[in-house]
């Protein structure tokens, strides 16, 4: 193509309909942005990666996987980490280490490529990629152990992993030099990526602590003076901008009085698009006649990666961590490589090619070689495993809460105490503040942004109940999360939109998802009534005090919530929901507390209807 807009254009149209795509069938988005760029590129020849960008490609590569381990090590705190004990760090430590150990000798003698290039490729490979695990646990639902574990290896390995292939990319281009420079070079990586890394992270810390960056420009900025603590390290130290932006972000994520979460939603809104297009540019430049050069070895090669060097791996990694043999065998057969994956082996194989290393045009179509596979087998396998293991999760019984409000703790705190999984959602800083003091689970930002994708555990989330004040939000909450978890099983409250002026009135079909306890039961309502004192009450029928009775009791006193089973599940009172409690149930209501004279004359009214004395009341 003569005008060089149409093929941006395209890629950027190209990437957004392949993640929607990705959106509808729930699917890691790498299936059908590696599928697409590959059609485009080698295929078709509709795109040329290298004749679009000219001598632009390898920075545009380089500082677009700068941006992805910055988002990664953002996300990342230590006090989180933590909680999932020391199977992850073994993991990212011992299982890398393995990983890389056994694929090296494996590369170099099934594909004939030299040592150091073998090493590179089992180096690059070792990361696991979070943006194609989270999609997969959602449809595998494995028990929360094990998810939380493959969660978090997915974000603390991608640091590990792409610095331990900057070491060995320098080990390469040095091994010319004696090994005393090789040494240096290793040395002078490391002490320049944690140097300035942790200037650089702390120095920002302060500015965006005391406010020295007017809030409109500190996303700007942030991100702009990253990429320059990356280019400077880089002019230093060969790579070792990789490393210092990795510890930039681990820095900032750590550091205390430091709110990053609008540095995330910017990010996010960034790396859609940015990871998206760099996505389908690296599958456009794979030459087929590379991936058919590679031969047979490649399956020798698969084969070590899969079912030798991870099931080994997480052995290793499993010693005295309590894990049991299920558990184990469940993590040894997910382990899908992504977007650092792919992105760092573009990078080094542009970088020795411009300095003319042999066969280090094998680098790429190997590497998306275990991508492929990895994600195809592993997402068309990892749910019959799971079951085979009895390691699938039952049906998620447990509510997400959007608004933090304090009927909403309220009712959070009553259900907690029958042992239903509830986790409250809110951007209100001071709800989620009385929330915790509360030991109420909570998850502090926007609950429809990529990070809340990767954080909050939806396997154990049966509904969503949508009950904040934010009419803006409430509908796109409302369909988000009807997506993830699907129809029906998001419930919110009846905010009266329909009695608004017709240009404040909203759609239809959202109203039909409306009608959470009640018709009269809104957010204005509910919270009014929690402030003048009434409370949430847990009533038990039996076969002497019946559902009628309890009507009867307590007649308009009360609002019923929702009612719980013999089995501890909850079935919430909605407009549209006929929910006719048992014997043995449960019923949870926000009661209105009586007036003394109220409650004699009903206790009078009890006593003379029994005849002999005895009240119904349930204890």
């Amino acid at each position: 193509m003569s005008d060089p807009i149409i093929p941006l254009v395209a890629v950027g149209l190209i990437s957004i309909a392949c993640q929607y795509f990705a959106y509808r069938i729930k699917l890691p988005a790498i299936l059908p942005l590696l599928v697409v760029g590959i059609l485009v590129g080698p295929v078709y020849g509709v795109i040329n990666a290298d004749a679009l960008f000219g001598d632009l490609l390898f920075p545009i590569v380089s500082l677009s996987v700068a941006i992805i381990l910055f988002e990664g090590s953002l996300t990342l705190r230590f006090g989180d980490l933590a909680g999932h004990g020391s199977m992850v760090r073994n993991l990212c430590t011992i299982g890398t280490l393995v990983t890389w150990l056994v694929t090296a000798p494996v590369a170099h003698y099934a594909l004939g490529v030299s040592w150091q290039l073998a090493f590179l490729f089992g180096a690059i490979v070792t990361v696991t990629g979070p943006t194609v695990i989270v999609p997969m646990l959602r449809t595998v639902r494995p028990s929360s152990k094990v998810a939380n574990i493959l969660r978090w290896e997915g974000i603390v390995i991608d640091p590990i992993g792409a610095l331990l292939a900057v070491l060995v990319f320098e080990y390469i281009i040095s091994t010319q030099d004696a090994l005393s420079h090789t040494l240096y070079a290793f040395g002078l990586t490391i002490s320049v990526g944690l140097g300035i890394g942790a200037a650089t992270g702390y120095l920002l810390g302060l500015a965006l602590r005391n406010n020295w960056i007017p809030h409109y420009l500190q996303n700007t900025a942030v991100l702009t003076l990253m990429l320059g603590a990356f280019a400077g390290s880089n002019v230093i130290a060969h790579e070792s901008g990789l490393l210092t932006v990795t510890v930039i972000g681990m820095w900032l994520a750590n550091m205390k009085n430091v709110d990053v979460e609008d540095i995330l939603e910017f990010k996010e809104t960034l790396s859609v698009l940015l990871i998206s297009g760099l996505f389908i540019l690296l599958a456009s430049r794979i030459d087929l006649h590379s991936v058919l050069s590679v031969g047979w070895g490649s399956i020798l090669v698969l084969v070590a990666i899969m079912f030798v060097a991870r099931p080994v791996g997480v052995i290793l990694s499993s010693l005295r961590t309590g894990l049991n043999w299920r558990e184990i065998a469940l993590l040894s057969w997910i382990a899908p490589r992504g977007i650092v994956a792919a992105a760092v082996s573009a990078l080094f194989s542009l970088k020795l090619e411009a300095l003319d290393y042999e066969q280090a045009e094998l680098l790429v179509p190997m590497v998306f070689l275990v991508i492929i596979t990895t994600v195809v087998l592993q997402s068309l396998t990892s749910v019959t495993v799971a079951k085979k293991l009895k390691m699938r999760a039952p049906a998620p019984h447990g509510f997400l809460i959007f608004g933090g409000g304090l009927f909403s703790r309220l009712f959070a705190k009553e259900l907690m105490q029958h042992d239903v999984q509830v986790r409250i959602t809110d951007t209100n800083w001071n709800n989620m503040r009385l929330a915790r003091m509360e030991n109420i689970p909570t998850y502090f930002g926007n609950p429809m942004s990529e990070h809340a994708a990767r954080t909050l555990d939806l396997s154990m989330f049966g509904k969503v109940l949508v009950m904040s004040p934010y009419r803006q939000l409430n509908p796109m909450v409302t369909y988000h999360f009807e997506h993830e978890t699907g129809k029906g099983t998001v419930l919110g409250l009846n905010n009266n939109e329909q009695q608004q002026r017709p240009s404040h009135q909203v759609s239809e079909s959202y109203v039909k998802k409306l009608g959470l306890f009640s018709e009269e039961a809104t957010y204005g309502k509910l919270a009014g009534l929690v402030a003048k004192g009434s409370t949430i009450k847990t009533t038990r029928l039996s076969d002497s005090f019946t559902y009628e009775d309890y009507k009867a009791q307590y007649s308009e006193r009360a609002i019923k919530l929702c009612a719980l089973d013999t089995q501890n599940h909850v079935h919430m009172f909605t407009t549209s929901n006929n929910v006719k409690p048992k014997a043995d149930w449960k019923i949870v209501s926000l009661v209105n507390p009586e007036k003394p004279m109220e409650k004699a004359i009903a206790k009078a009214e009890i006593t003379a209807e029994n005849g002999n004395g005895e009240s119904k009341l349930p204890s």
